[in-house]
């Protein structure tokens, strides 16, 4: 929830918002420094009425609660002069005519931005979490620099016990649902509870993918998905020990850089021809991957792994192509899958994810959907920033504030290997309507793709500064053509991204 001076501050590098009256030292997220954060919500326009609480953007019809609009939408990143305001509500209630009942299954950052904005709409709406896991809702991309030891323990919950009591949520920790019966409105909990619901919000996020090679399952064999997965891991990274990271994604390449940092041996492998093929083209990949080998990670491409090979313990990971890398623990990093088996069995909507419209709402009338396991317009997400807006949007829904997500350029930044990295959006042309200008230089590489005048993705390896306008220039849809005819570099971009957003 917003401070009571009603500020808020967003990392140009993650998009993660920290609701204070000043920005943090860091990120906790990203590691971002202070100055690299920007105000987010703060009010800078004349009084309105006081009757007026609630602001429509006009841009995408997110719906802002607050005596003032916004600084910029912060769904489509549009300006404070294109918010209107709506007419006074009641308090936000029930189909009973009670304050809303409201269970939120899932404790991740879905989840609990969920909660965060339904409780900012709606003070006395009866709000229920439940989470599978025993620890307090933590943020799951801090696993990574907790692995590296950059954060402790301590540092990775979102919110301390303390905020639930404050704030009123029933908080079930170590908690299984076992069904959801829709007829009922009923959560069904493993223990043979039931919790009742007016609302109910599905965040239960996603599962690490394990590809159906032999040996997936020895000992020493994981992924990192969880608080505990990290800590598992930690036992076995003793310095020293032969690890092989599988997955040349941001997720194997941070464990990778992490366990190196504790003095593992560390092995990547990637079955594609450069690193992250999902974020990065080829001339960027390849400019990465001279950085990696430097922090003493092998790096093999084109690898395929046949079988993880062993007995009970794992011994090492066979390739295809008859190579046997030794190892005395294995990483898999090779994606996620949402958690839809509760969704399919409600007979929910069910493509790759719970399918959701603009309202994120499901194809039943009283459930929503949001964060990894949501599937809005063909797209599953995948990312934190993702997450955290669809969770908001979803509670405020919820409790009966329309509010729409309209979707935002897929973007990836990277933490713990030392290298400011951002890709963002489409990065790779599609025909010949597209405009390519990029520059490289030492440590640094710079991609931005142009369609029709507008900034449609970029790459940036080495120098991120100017990320938080670039989201802007993106989401915004800010028309270039007259830069791009007079001045067409890549300086030149990022120097006219600073002055828009000035």
């Amino acid at each position: 929830m917003a401070n009571a001076a009603g500020k808020a501050w967003r990392c140009a590098v993650c998009g993660y918002i920290h609701r204070e009256s000043e920005p943090p030292d860091w990120c906790p997220v990203c590691g971002a420094t202070k100055s690299e954060f920007e105000p987010f919500a703060e009010a800078v326009t004349p009084p309105k009425p006081p009757q007026v609480e609630r602001w429509r953007c006009l841009n995408c019809n997110h719906v802002h609660v607050g005596p003032e609009p916004p600084d910029e939408c912060p769904v489509c990143a549009a300006r404070q002069d294109r918010f209107e305001p709506l007419a006074e509500e009641g308090a936000a209630v029930g189909d009973s005519g009670r304050p809303a009942k409201v269970v939120v299954v899932g404790g991740g950052i879905a989840g609990v931005s969920a909660i965060e904005s339904l409780r900012a709409a709606s003070p006395d709406a009866q709000v229920t979490l439940i989470s599978r896991e025993t620890d307090l809702p933590y943020y799951r991309l801090n696993l990574t620099r907790y692995l590296a030891g950059e954060i402790d323990e301590d540092g990775l919950p979102i919110h301390p016990k303390s905020w639930y009591d404050e704030h009123n949520v029933e908080l079930l920790l170590g908690v299984e649902v076992s069904a959801l019966s829709l007829e009922d409105q009923v959560v069904e909990l493993r223990d043979g509870e039931k919790l009742p619901f007016e609302k109910l919000i599905l965040t239960v996020g996603a599962h690490a993918f394990i590809p159906p090679f032999p040996g997936g399952n020895r000992d020493g064999v994981t992924s990192l998905r969880t608080a505990r997965d990290a800590t598992r891991i930690l036992e076995m990274a003793r310095a020293g020990m032969a690890c092989v990271c599988i997955g040349g994604g941001i997720l194997g390449l941070e464990t990778a850089g992490a366990l190196a940092r504790r003095g593992a041996s560390v092995t990547l492998l990637e079955g594609h021809g450069w690193l992250m093929p999902r974020q990065l083209n080829q001339k960027a990949a390849e400019l990465f991957s001279e950085y990696v080998a430097g922090l003493g990670i092998r790096l093999l491409t084109n690898a395929r792994t046949a079988e993880i090979v062993g007995d009970e313990h794992v011994a090492g990971v066979l390739l295809e192509d008859g190579k046997t890398i030794p190892a005395d623990f294995v990483v898999i990093a090779t994606g996620i899958r949402p958690n839809s088996h509760l969704a399919r069995r409600a007979r929910l909507e069910v493509n790759k994810g719970v399918v959701v419209d603009n309202r994120l709402a499901s194809s039943h009338p009283h459930v929503l959907a949001a964060g990894d396991v949501a599937e809005h317009r063909g797209i599953l997400y995948g990312n934190w920033s993702a997450s955290q807006y669809q969770g908001s949007i979803a509670g405020m829904n919820a409790v009966g504030l329309a509010s729409e997500f309209g979707g935002i350029p897929r973007s990836n930044t990277l933490k713990v290997l030392g290298l400011d990295l951002l890709s963002i959006g489409q990065f790779e042309p599609e025909d010949a309507s597209y405009r390519v200008i990029e520059d490289e230089k030492e440590r640094a590489y710079q991609r931005f793709v142009f369609r029709d005048g507008c900034l449609v993705g970029a790459i940036l390896l080495g120098d991120t500064s100017v990320a938080g306008f670039l989201r802007k220039g993106i989401e915004s849809k800010a028309d270039f053509s007259g830069m791009l005819e007079r001045h067409p570099t890549s300086t030149v971009v990022a120097e006219y991204l600073a002055e828009m957003s000035s």
